[in-house]
């Protein structure tokens, strides 16, 4: 099953796996204070980045191209929030249907890398779309915080060689800023991170898992962020 697929049909099991991972709230923070803004959460998935924001911003636009993954974070933010100051919208991330200069921070989360990595032959010409449409989106003053993955099984950055290039053209073409942060996945015990691993990242992090006895599965996350 495709990446996409799983997030179109394996939702849950998804929003299982992520929710072993650090509250990331501080590390945003820490690069935008958020307080009362207008943000976009980009590639929003099943809520891993909005569910820490929308408690404290003024509103909050939710993104991502599968509805099922937008389903699960409309719920979760139902429940945990009265004051619905949220919208939730199946789009793509070279069109937005958000009006220009209407929001002051960005943030995404481990999603432009799907259209930018070396598999497809237009990857440059998609981000060169997405950058268009955040700056578009994007107030003069705002933010664009981008994660992504450089990582999954091992304890210091090893960016998958598909996603490089990705990523020199955020430092050198567009600007941005850059560190590393540890985003480890935290289970009770090594059955439990093979059960909630295996079916996104398959067996050569499985095995991993298995030979080193991982309860607590090493991943580390690139930050990129630029104030425009």
């Amino acid at each position: 099953m495709s990446t996409n697929g799983i997030y179109d049909k394996q939702a849950e099991a998804y929003e299982a796996m992520i929710s072993k991972q650090p509250d990331l709230a501080g590390v945003i923070y820490e690069k935008k204070p958020y307080e009362g803004l207008d943000v976009l959460d980009l590639g929003a998935g099943s809520g891993r980045l909005s569910m820490l924001l929308a408690g404290d911003v003024r509103s909050l636009i939710c993104t991502d191209i599968a509805q099922p993954m937008l389903d699960i974070l409309d719920d979760k933010l139902s429940e945990a929030y009265n004051s619905r100051n949220w919208t939730t919208v199946v789009a793509d991330h070279r069109s937005l249907p958000i009006d220009s200069s209407s929001v002051d921070l960005i943030v995404s989360g481990w999603s432009i890398s799907y259209l930018a990595d070396l598999s497809h032959d237009d990857w440059r010409e998609n981000l060169e779309l997405v950058m268009t449409e955040l700056q578009r989106v994007l107030r003069p003053g705002g933010t664009i915080v981008i994660l992504e993955t450089m990582g999954t099984g091992t304890e210091t950055p090893n960016p998958p060689d598909f996603l490089t290039g990705y990523y020199e053209q955020l430092e050198h073409q567009y600007r941005f800023n850059h560190q590393w942060i540890r985003t480890d996945y935290v289970f009770e015990t090594v059955e439990e991170a093979l059960h909630h691993t295996g079916f996104f990242f398959g067996e050569e992090l499985t095995d991993k898992i298995q030979a080193n006895q991982w309860s607590t599965v090493p991943e580390c996350a690139g930050i990129w962020w630029k104030h425009v």
